[in-house]
């Protein structure tokens, strides 16, 4: 099984932003598939995607229509606006960087510091 943990501050918005930036998609799909793509370690209660992707409609980042999903159920499908690619481009870069610069720090030798 495996192991849980919580998202650092912020990750939500910019995991959303990028499973919307690959085309149209509802609430339920957008938590299944950062579930599926992480393998179960990231699952995302309703009480915190819903907010999240209220919250990125309001920025202007997604924009949101009543569509019927493939279940026949009406459903809000999001899309990313020109607003949100470029929020994803510049979030994305700033993630890559400080993985980037964590992953150095973290790889130090004891004692090699110096």
């Amino acid at each position: 099984m495996p192991e849980k943990f919580e998202l650092p501050q912020g990750t939500l918005d910019l995991l959303i932003l990028k499973v919307v930036a690959l085309g149209p998609v509802h609430g339920y799909a957008i938590a299944q598939r950062l579930q599926q793509v992480s393998r179960d370690v990231v699952q995302v209660p309703q009480g915190s995607l819903y907010p999240a992707l209220h919250r990125l409609e309001n920025r202007g980042l997604l924009a949101a229509d009543w569509k019927e999903t493939d279940t026949g159920r009406e459903a809000k499908f999001y899309k990313l606006t020109r607003k949100g690619r470029a929020q994803l481009e510049t979030e994305t870069a700033g993630w890559q960087r400080l993985a980037e610069v964590v992953g150095l720090i973290l790889n130090l030798a004891e004692g090699g510091a110096e």
